[in-house]
């Protein structure tokens, strides 16, 4: 929309570089061109406004396959007006001079005629396949018929409107047809997640089965090696028990051999021993009889009171010592009285 402002009874205009401006007064133009901007009466001045950027048209219709299923199409056409006067001589472009706002609805007029254009062609091309070719293949063929038939459309150039581009965005059949044709492709989804998680499972249970059988061979293989172990500690028990047996009776023949020798010596040491005991006693008892038989040689031709006075001293010698002597009175008196009645010759 033009941006048109007013000063003392005149205006102005100042257009967009998108929109193509035509201003006639009197039948004549005065300005022509993209993004003018001039001055004006509104009381003589014929205004039109042309866009020439690309605009994006959306469209949705709804077509029949050939057995007679009903299909939603979604497209988008691109195009442009490539002559503003052509296009403003075959349509109301033409602004109101004091908003400059469109007196009638043009862009409107160019949206049906195009999408009524575009549906005629797929109508034509969806009205010959079938509904599985066409949610197969649809989008592709569409595309093509529409874009091909805009481009020979000869309403369009003789407008001034250029096709840019064609999208057929999507095409969709019935709620409960889609919902339909949806159940096969759930149905084999869900076969293949079932088979999927069965195969999951089988190779889960194989894999513990595996793991079961090697726990089950170990533990066949752990109980064999225990088995020779205990025969093995078996066999190391016995082999050292003969070992110790063997050490104890060497050691008990060095000690039978050890003790005869010390006995056998012990009882030569003994012989030796009691030999020399009776030779020494041998020998004393010949010195004592020697003596004796020298001192009593010696004694042959001594008084009686000598030998008996000797017999004392000996006597007195072999007597143990006496610290202190009690007289009772029985032995004083008798021992006086000896002495009274000795002669004292």
């Amino acid at each position: 929309m033009a941006d048109i402002t007013r000063r003392l009874g005149w205006r102005h205009l100042r257009g967009a570089p998108t929109a193509h401006i035509r201003h006639h007064r009197g039948g004549k133009l005065l300005h022509d061109g993209p993004g003018l901007s001039f001055w004006f009466r509104a009381l003589t001045a014929a205004l039109s406004e042309v866009p020439v950027d690309d605009r994006e048209l959306a469209m949705t219709f709804h077509a029949r396959t050939s057995d007679f299923q009903d299909v939603t199409v979604q497209a988008t056409v691109t195009y442009r007006i490539s002559d503003p006067a052509l296009a403003a001589a075959r349509m109301d472009f033409s602004v109101d001079p004091d908003t400059g706002a469109w007196r009638g609805t043009p862009l409107e007029q160019l949206g049906t005629l195009l999408t009524e254009t575009a549906q005629q062609h797929a109508l034509d091309v969806l009205a010959r396949t079938t509904l599985a070719s066409a949610l197969v293949d649809g989008v592709a063929a569409v595309r093509e018929r529409v874009a091909a038939g805009l481009a020979t459309e000869p309403r369009l150039p003789a407008t001034g409107i250029e096709v840019v581009a064609v999208r057929v965005v999507a095409l969709r059949p019935e709620p409960d047809v889609e919902r339909a044709l949806r159940t096969p492709a759930r149905e084999q989804i869900q076969q293949e997640a079932d088979r999927a998680t069965y195969e999951r499972r089988a190779v889960a249970v194989e894999r513990e089965r595996t793991i079961a059988e090697n726990e089950l061979a170990s533990q066949i293989e752990l109980a064999r090696r225990e088995e020779q172990l205990v025969e093995q500690r078996g066999t190391n028990a016995r082999r050292e028990a003969e070992e110790h047996a063997a050490a104890d009776a060497v050691r008990a023949g060095a000690e039978a051999a050890r003790s005869l020798k010390l006995a056998e010596a012990e009882a030569e040491r003994s012989v030796r021993l009691a030999r020399a005991e009776a030779e020494g006693a041998r020998e004393i008892g010949e010195a004592r009889a020697q003596a004796q038989a020298a001192w009593l040689q010696v004694h042959t031709g001594v008084d009686v009171a000598v030998l008996h006075a000797l017999t004392g001293t000996r006597l007195a010698e072999n007597l143990p010592r006496i610290d202190s002597l009690t007289l009772s009175p029985d032995v004083l008196t008798s021992l006086l009285a000896k002495l009274g009645t000795r002669d004292p010759a």
